[in-house]
Formats: structure tokens, C-alpha cells, sequence
């Protein structure tokens, strides 16, 4: 397989996936076979901006393709991604990796028993701020995140925090590298049904605490993660790509103070995001976020969405009532 193009699909081609057809069609090394939608004019309006060819039947796609994309509604990335998984196909299916816990579960086992890889699209991992800044993380013990944005009607099948703050929440795994200890959280509906706004406050066997701002009804765009280390304070701007680092380098009563930009590539996430997930597949090697790495972010946004819950049911009954947990 390393001698030739890996053949991808797309399944699901709303605002996310047409981004992810996008991308195919322009990166070397794969071969954009087709794409597949619940709404077949929209999959036809798609394959023709881009070149490639709309199947009416999931199946037939599945056929002819080493690799996929899945970026379907929440709800249907377990049934999807399993029954590609079992199809022999490669699957890297958006965030978050499943709808509940136990579906997680079922999606590893899947991949696992079909000896298929099984990506999670954390596109945050991918971006240029967070490749540098990971290189410099020794012992962080502070940190403070914000990812707000304005309103917009796309993805508002799942809460806040699994639509936007299950970014930070891998990121800080990731770099925490730690147990959880203890979480308190707090979120409201604004202008759905859905959880819009939340808070978070999550503690850390290492001794790190985080506070994370997740929003969808502000009035600006800011996604940026900022921490503590010893004698070190980072900022990461998310959009910018660019990292900060201010230190103390000198010592006794007057210390110096250094500023620092990180050197980056500029580069659009999601396209280092597939081009890893290609190289995985041609290469068969694990990739970066794996299923167990989106099982482990889901887990957290799980708990965050519990600890939301139970303080509305302290402080207003009526915010409680959806059944959110699975």
C-alpha cells in the first residue's frame, strides 16, 4: 500500500465534512474515490464542486475505498464508524467519537477485533501552537482557557461542552498527563436547548488545576489557552497560531525577564490532521489521537456535563430536566 494513493471517502458532507472533502481533494498521497450523505442532492452539489463522485448506498462507497472520513451527526458515529470498521475500512470520525460512553467502548473494541485504525478527530492537536508548544510542557500547574464563539445553527445536536470545549479538555490531557482528582462545573441554555455557555474547574492528581470558558453565544471569536510552570507563563493563541513564552531567567532581588515567540508553520489544522491519518493508514502505524485518546476526552466531557447538571438541579430544577448523560 505504500507504493500508492490511499482511496478515501467522505461520509457526511454538512459544514465539517465538505471542509474534510475539501482537503482530500487536494492532498497528495490520497485519492478522493466519493462521498456519501443523508441528503442526496447536497452529497450531488458537493461531489461536483469538488470532482468526485455522490453513491446513493453507504455500502457501495465502502467497497472501493481503503480509508474514510466520518463526520455524520453525533448520534450516528458509532454505527457508522463500526460498520466501516468491519467493512475493513480505515476510520477517522469527528469529535466527539461517539455519543455515549458504552458506544465508545463498543467503537475501540470494534476497530481492535477488525485490526483497523481508528482515528478522533481532535483537530487541536494538529494546530501549529500546540505542535510547539508541547515540546516546552515540563510540569504545568495553572492553566486558564477560553474557546468563545458567535452563534451559528451548525452542530447544535450536542451540548457546548462535547461541541467545543471537548477540544481543550483533550489538550489538557494531553499535556496534564494525570489523573483527574475533582471537577465543579457550571452551564446554561441561552439560546437552545443545549448547554451554550459552561465552566469548568477541573483538578488534577499532579496538582494542576485548569479553569476552561466554553461559549457558542458570544459576541467574539477567542480561543486561547494560556499556563503556569515553574518560572514560566505560556500563551497559545488557537487562531493565530503562535505561542508566547515569557521567563525568568535571572536570579537575587531584581530577575530578568524573557520574551519569547515560539518558532511555528503556519499550516490549516485539518489538513496536517488527514495527511497524519493518511500516513497512519499507508504506514500502519497509531496515530496520534487514537480511540482510547477520544474515549478518554469524551469520558471527561461526560463528567464536566454531570457536575453542570447537578448544580441546576441546586439552583434552578428546570435547567436539569434533559437527559444529557448517557
Amino acid at each position: 500500500m505504500s507504493d500508492k494513493k490511499i482511496r478515501v471517502g467522505v461520509f457526511g458532507v454538512g459544514d465539517f465534512g465538505r471542509n474534510h472533502v475539501r482537503v482530500f481533494h487536494e492532498l497528495a498521497g490520497a485519492e478522493l474515490v466519493g462521498i456519501h450523505d443523508a441528503d442526496p442532492e447536497r452529497a450531488r452539489q458537493i461531489a461536483a464542486e469538488f470532482g468526485t463522485q455522490a453513491f446513493s448506498e453507504m455500502g457501495q462507497l465502502a467497497e472501493q475505498i481503503d480509508a474514510a472520513s466520518v463526520a455524520v451527526p453525533t448520534v450516528l458515529h458509532a454505527r457508522i464508524s463500526s460498520e466501516l470498521l468491519r467493512r475493513g475500512v480505515d476510520v477517522l470520525v469527528e469529535k466527539p467519537i461517539a455519543s455515549s460512553r458504552a458506544e465508545a467502548d463498543g467503537l475501540v473494541a470494534t476497530a481492535k477485533n477488525a485490526g483497523r485504525i481508528l482515528q478522533v478527530g481532535q483537530l487541536e492537536r494538529f494546530n501549529p501552537a500546540v505542535v510547539a508548544v508541547q515540546k516546552i510542557v515540563t510540569r504545568p500547574l495553572f492553566f486558564e482557557v477560553h474557546r468563545l464563539g458567535v452563534f451559528s445553527p451548525r452542530s447544535l445536536d450536542v451540548d457546548v461542552v462535547f461541541d467545543v470545549m471537548i477540544h481543550d479538555l483533550d489538550i489538557l490531557l494531553w499535556l496534564v498527563n494525570s489523573p483527574v482528582r475533582d471537577i465543579h462545573s457550571v452551564g446554561i441554555p441561552v439560546l437552545t436547548d443545549k448547554v451554550d455557555i459552561a465552566h469548568a474547574r477541573i483538578e488534577f492528581e499532579s496538582g494542576a488545576v485548569a479553569n476552561l470558558t466554553a461559549s457558542r453565544v458570544s459576541t467574539e471569536r477567542v480561543r486561547k489557552l494560556r499556563f503556569f510552570q515553574a518560572r514560566e507563563y505560556i500563551s497559545v493563541d488557537y487562531t493565530r497560531q503562535d505561542v508566547t513564552r515569557i521567563r525568568v531567567t535571572g536570579e537575587g532581588s531584581e530577575p530578568a525577564i524573557d520574551f519569547e515567540k515560539l518558532p511555528t508553520q503556519p499550516e490549516e489544522p485539518l489538513k496536517a490532521e488527514l495527511r497524519a491519518f493518511v500516513s497512519a493508514v499507508r504506514e500502519r502505524t497509531a496515530p496520534l489521537v487514537d480511540g482510547e485518546a477520544g474515549r478518554r476526552a469524551l469520558d471527561l466531557a461526560d463528567r464536566v456535563m454531570a457536575g453542570i447538571l447537578e448544580h441546576a438541579r441546586r439552583v434552578k430544577p428546570e435547567l436539569a430536566t434533559a437527559p444529557h448523560i448517557r
